[in-house]
């Protein structure tokens, strides 16, 4: 999800040679506790011929901790041997105690194999309403972002239209925190799509199907770069290929926010979603519905259990009356012709 809050550049410094490029920037998240994310994107940065972008994990990930991490934003398209150094800085801001801002820095180096690094932070300290750090639902994150480019980078310019840079957005890649098991190697060779770009080849028929039936996908991203284009139609791809490949029964918790993150993806790039939304919340509510269903093939074995046990005493009920009946008839001609004694009388022995 493309969050609401909106980035201030208060500094910029490009060198003449576009090897390396520092942003001082900052980042206003309002509405801060209403998002049903699992994931705020901030806008993005286009530094040193690299998209960048600030994620922010609002209930916590991993475990009870906030993370906040910077991340190089990856192209399908971009040599396996990519690489670009930055050193970055945080700063969640303490808004009713300056001196309380918590700052974190440091530097890495981001490749095709690591596109993510960042930081954790106590989920408990961070939204407790008296430490300052979320007023009037408002969190406030200042960085500071420094690129330079890997010698390979300054021999081959890995171009991006900057006039897409506020739309542009990708798939989630593996880095510190990987959100996904499906990756876009997985499903082979690139063809071309109708012209617009090349696109994953097992997302082509997928593509072709929905654009027949809805011409404005395409009629949206005519005027879009094709570098732009390319992950748009990408993205779309992932989701219908989850929609299509996945069943009731895989919509686990994990599949789920895999879900909701490639969803949330997917509306960064403005399609007209209205006819796919119903059919990715449907998927969304497999989860609950498949626990209801555990519960009621539970129920339905209770209740099996217990008939089988009805019918076992019912049986053994039957058994016994049959039994009864026969005891009385026994005792019936076990009594025929006993005169009934006094059973504490004494015997004696005869005698006046």
């Amino acid at each position: 999800m493309l969050c609401a809050g909106s980035w201030q550049v208060l500094e910029m410094e490009n060198q003449n040679e576009m090897d390396k490029t520092f942003e001082k920037f900052t980042w206003t998240i309002q509405n801060f506790s209403n998002s049903d994310s699992w994931t705020l994107y901030s806008e993005h940065l286009f530094l040193c011929g690299q998209l960048w972008r600030i994620l922010i994990f609002p209930k916590g990930f991993p475990g009870d901790y906030l993370s906040i991490c910077l991340e190089a934003v990856c192209n399908p398209k971009m040599l396996s041997d990519w690489s670009k150094f930055a050193r970055f800085k945080f700063a969640i801001i303490n808004q009713l105690n300056g001196t309380m801002t918590i700052t974190k820095e440091t530097e890495s180096q981001f490749n095709g194999k690591l596109t993510r690094w960042g930081f954790l932070l106590p989920l408990l300290q961070f939204n407790d309403p008296r430490k300052g750090f979320i007023v009037n639902d408002t969190c406030i994150i200042e960085s500071e972002l420094s690129v330079s480019k890997s010698e390979h980078e300054k021999q081959v310019d890995q171009a991006v239209s900057k006039n897409d840079v506020s739309e542009y957005s990708a798939h989630v890649c593996v880095g510190t925190i990987e959100h996904t098991d499906m990756s876009l190697a997985s499903f082979g060779e690139f063809m071309d799509f109708r012209g617009l770009g090349k696109i994953k080849k097992a997302f082509v028929p997928l593509l072709d199907e929905v654009c027949s039936k809805h011409p404005s996908l395409i009629e949206c991203q005519q005027k879009r770069s094709r570098m732009f284009t390319e992950w748009a139609f990408t993205v779309l791809g992932r989701v219908l290929h989850f929609l299509k490949t996945k069943k009731v029964k895989d919509m686990d918790d994990n599949a789920c926010k895999h879900l909701q993150i490639l969803w949330e993806e997917l509306e960064t790039f403005r399609f007209d979603l209205t006819w796919l939304e119903p059919h990715v919340q449907s998927a969304l509510s497999m989860k609950s519905y498949m626990e209801r269903a555990v519960q009621v093939k539970k129920r339905k074995r209770d209740v099996a259990a217990i008939e089988m046990e009805m019918k076992r005493l019912k049986a053994k009920m039957a058994s016994a009356e049959v039994e009864i009946e026969i005891a009385r008839r026994d005792l019936v001609e076990a009594e025929e012709g006993l005169e009934e004694k006094d059973l504490d009388a004494e015997l004696g022995f005869g005698g006046p």
